[in-house]
């Protein structure tokens, strides 16, 4: 496990969300395999039919999404305060949440994922291919959401390099299997979707095995988890409002592929490709702003804010630099790179279009989710939720209603980079101000005060 309070920030900060920045490449693989294997195997029709599911995926894990982040955060603060019994609690109330919101959803998304992509205005030839990606992907979500959660559990204790061991080994196998099931045993989108939750069960599988073996106070002993009320209700106030927060964001994804599906399964299939290729662009600073998050809430729980100040410049100094990087990459390399996924014309060209707009923008992103990545790991994630929901559902879901009717998918477009400019201004005021300084959710002092520590010790040892 990783101390995040000691030594140059900078080379912590870095060396601590490198392997997140690897895994959540590898991640990335998933969707890009998928879709590359199905756009060039099934044609424009099938890639559109993956575009008009992920929306519709991201809202349902969107809460459990948020309420990992807010165990996460809770687990650093606690380790940062050398509260071993707290992290303990903290984990065994992750799993019973990660549980039963795993069962609860898959039963939701099997019940409605027809209605929604008909209510989404999904093209009509393309809805029972998605219905059938989207009803496969449910049936395996309790992979997804167990693999994520001991991620979260392993990153707020200083380890973000373990799951990248297993996530490279699963996304091998899931390139291998959808090659496989689409290719060579012509199983169509379901093969692709059949891919995806078998390798995701493995990284879950793994991850269970890895705490067992090696972190026996941490060990997952379904007879033994302790759900603690107490660091529940911590974790709903810290998670709940990024959980709502990404759900909301999934709801504005949702309403912008209406919009893309007014246009047409071109556009769908375009907005499809341009997105995989987008997500691996903005992956560097997502990544920062998970590393920031646990650096700083280690260090509040130390007491130690000038290292948190030092953080956030050096994190937004390596997000600069990668996103000028990026976007000449993608400036340079658009189109080619749209072709790989579909070759017809039309979608190169209005998927070549997204990247130019958007990949313009990259530093406005970076800078932003930098940003609100210090406040959540400070706890204060109610404020940066509002800015998110403001800057989606009062700049980008109206402009890019009212612009596409003028310039067309060109408008949409535009819309990112304008709601990624506002957010950015709202998030910096905010931190100017400092007030989330005062929202850390422990105290070293007080959770662990010096007459305990013999008796800590003493449990710290002890077996599950």
């Amino acid at each position: 496990m990783k101390d995040l309070t000691k030594g140059n920030e900078a080379k912590q900060i870095f060396y601590f969300t490198l392997p997140m920045l690897i895994g959540n490449i590898f991640q990335q693989f998933y969707n890009l395999t998928d879709s590359i294997i199905v756009g060039r195997a099934l044609g424009k029709g099938a890639l559109a039919a993956v575009g008009a599911s992920f929306p519709i995926i991201f809202l349902l894990v969107a809460l459990i999404i948020g309420l990992t982040m807010g165990n996460s955060v809770i687990i650093s603060q606690y380790y940062g305060a050398k509260d071993m019994r707290k992290v303990k609690k903290a984990i065994d109330t992750g799993y019973v949440v990660l549980l039963v919101s795993s069962v609860v959803i898959t039963v939701l998304g099997l019940l409605f994922s027809e209605s929604i992509l008909r209510l989404l205005s999904t093209p009509e030839e393309i809805i029972p291919q998605a219905k059938i990606y989207l009803d496969i992907t449910f049936a395996g979500i309790f992979f997804l959401f167990g693999y994520n959660a001991i991620s979260a559990i392993l990153r707020g204790l200083g380890d973000s390099k373990t799951p990248l061991y297993f996530l490279m080994i699963s996304t091998l196998l899931n390139a291998v299997l959808a090659f496989l099931f689409v290719m060579v045993f012509h199983w169509g989108i379901a093969g692709s979707a059949y891919s995806t939750i078998i390798a995701q069960g493995l990284s879950f599988i793994c991850g269970i095995a890895y705490l067992n073996k090696t972190h026996k106070v941490f060990k997952l002993n379904f007879k033994k988890l302790e759900f603690d009320k107490e660091i529940f209700i911590k974790s709903m106030q810290i998670g709940l409002p990024s959980g709502v927060q990404q759900m909301l964001v999934a709801g504005g994804m949702m309403a912008l592929n209406k919009i893309v599906n007014s246009f047409g399964t071109d556009a769908l299939a375009a907005y499809t490709a341009a997105g995989r290729l987008d997500s691996f662009a903005v992956i560097p600073a997502m990544s920062l702003s998970v590393g920031i998050s646990s650096f700083v809430g280690q260090n509040l729980g130390a007491k130690k804010p000038e290292r948190v100040r030092k953080g956030y410049y050096a994190a937004l100094l390596m997000g600069a630099a990668v996103s000028i990087a990026t976007t000449i990459a993608v400036l340079c390399f658009g189109r080619p790179m749209i072709s790989v996924f579909n070759s017809d014309a039309n979608v190169v060209n209005i998927g070549t279009s997204y990247l130019m707009i958007v990949g313009s923008f990259y530093i406005l992103f970076s800078t932003m989710y930098i940003t609100t990545g210090v406040l959540r790991g400070a706890g204060d994630t109610f404020v940066p939720m509002f800015f998110t929901l403001f800057s989606l559902w009062v700049v980008r879901v109206p402009l890019a209603t009212m612009l596409s009717k003028q310039y067309g998918t060109n408008g949409i477009w535009w819309s990112l980079p304008i709601a990624w400019a506002v957010g950015l201004i709202l998030a910096q005021i905010y931190y100017s101000m400092g007030r989330w300084k005062t929202k850390v959710v422990v105290k070293p002092s007080v959770i662990v005060p010096i007459i305990e520590q013999e008796k800590e010790a003493e449990w710290n040892n002890s077996n599950f």
